[in-house]
């Protein structure tokens, strides 16, 4: 037995994670290898280019809904069944901030933190901010694409299933969110996730591909404006997990939540700023895959195990980069999940200690465009589809038809 099997097994055994229907597998009999062959890199930027082709997709606009068409026609396309949730959003009321003390810049660990978010490293951080200008979006077809504003009122977002053979009351979550900010393409933030989430609804679709459990492929709006739609989702049918309905019938409208995995960011991780805010151009030789849990959850525990079992996934399965485990997910969609079920962040940094202190100059910018990156880092996030296509067929229990 291999050391990514003994761990799988010692996960069976410490957790409450389903276990995949065996250990031990040669590379040509092993679905979870065949269905991880089936991505390519060339199919995941055609899908990133597909929705940027739509400007950065604000919530509450033209570009939004037209998007969320597009994904839909997408995902049915893939013989996925598709439903949508919907809800209304509307503005929440000004508040004012109370006066705080400033942070003392040093951390429980003995790091430095002078700017806000914090840096991993000696302290070296730029300024990170969402940006309102249109004015700083050289490309006038593109600022003409953005130009329309946000307005509250209803909202929709698109999913679809892939119902489970034998346990379709038994339910994983991959999700990533659909909306962008900051009159770019949003192409990373989140058409990099979006595009590994509908990635992995073509191949676990496919026609000789059975799972034992069901999976549902999310693509969330209202992110940037607060985890908006994953919060409405919760609201709306948390309390109907596991129901048969109609009784008898052996379908489930909503499966009991075995985990929620969300997809936010996976292109860009060129390292920390240097002294002078400037990164370099190149993908860094240490870039990783991160997988985020948080440890102040409800189901902490297993959620930890959870992104574990991720990390040695990618470990077998992932053809280029590491996958690391940090503790500290926030701010993303799978935390509205994290008290109802395990729940795990896969990005492309850590989300307090990097992206907030500046680890990517194209968070909520206008060079957030398809353009802007290069294969290696297409690459990057073509290896997170890697680490969850892997890890999902062995806990949704995989087979192909032969």
């Amino acid at each position: 037995m291999t050391r990514s099997n003994l761990f799988i097994a010692a996960l069976c055994v410490l957790s409450a994670v389903p276990c995949p229907p065996a250990f031990a597998q040669t590379a040509t009999d092993d679905p979870v290898r065949v269905l991880v062959g089936r991505l390519d890199l060339e199919r995941y930027k055609a899908t990133i280019r597909g929705l940027a082709a739509f400007g950065d997709r604000r919530q509450g606009t033209d570009r939004n809904r037209a998007a969320i068409d597009w994904i839909e026609g997408r995902l049915k396309s893939f013989g996925c069944e598709t439903e949508r949730l919907k809800y209304v959003y509307e503005l929440p009321p000004p508040r004012s901030r109370p006066q705080q003390a400033a942070p003392s810049p040093v951390i429980a660990s003995g790091e430095i933190r002078p700017g806000a978010g914090g840096a991993r490293l000696r302290g070296v951080t730029a300024p990170t901010s969402v940006n309102d200008n249109p004015e700083a979006q050289p490309d006038a077809k593109l600022r003409e694409l953005n130009s329309q504003p946000s307005a509250p009122g209803p909202r929709e977002e698109v999913y679809c299933t892939k119902v489970g053979a034998t346990r379709p009351g038994e339910m994983y979550i991959i999700g990533a969110h659909m909306d962008g900010i900051g009159w770019g393409e949003a192409a990373d933030d989140d058409g990099s996730g979006t595009a590994l989430v509908m990635e992995l609804a073509r191949v676990l679709n496919s026609a000789d591909v059975r799972t034992e459990r069901s999976i549902r492929f999310a693509l969330w709006n209202n992110e940037e404006t607060g985890l908006n739609g994953s919060r409405a989702y919760v609201a709306q049918r948390a309390a109907l997990q596991g129901k048969e309905d109609p009784l008898g019938s052996g379908r489930y409208p909503e499966p009991r939540w075995l985990g929620m995995i969300q997809h936010d960011m996976v292109l860009f991780d060129h390292g920390m700023p240097r002294a002078d805010g400037t990164l370099s151009p190149e993908q860094r030789p240490e870039a990783d895959v991160n997988i985020e849990f948080q440890s102040a959850s409800k189901f902490a525990e297993q959620a930890l195990k959870l992104a574990f079992f991720f990390r040695d996934a990618n470990e077998k399965y992932a053809t280029d980069y590491p996958a690391a485990v940090g503790h500290h997910m926030t701010n993303t969609d799978s935390t509205p999940f994290m008290d109802f079920a395990p729940a795990i962040s896969v990005r492309e940094h850590e989300r307090g200690m990097q992206i907030g202190a500046g680890w990517n100059p194209h968070w909520h910018q206008p060079t957030d465009r398809y353009a802007t990156y290069s294969d290696k880092d297409f690459r990057l996030g073509l290896n997170a589809a890697q680490t969850t296509l892997a890890a999902i067929a062995q806990l949704a229990g995989v087979a192909l038809n032969r």
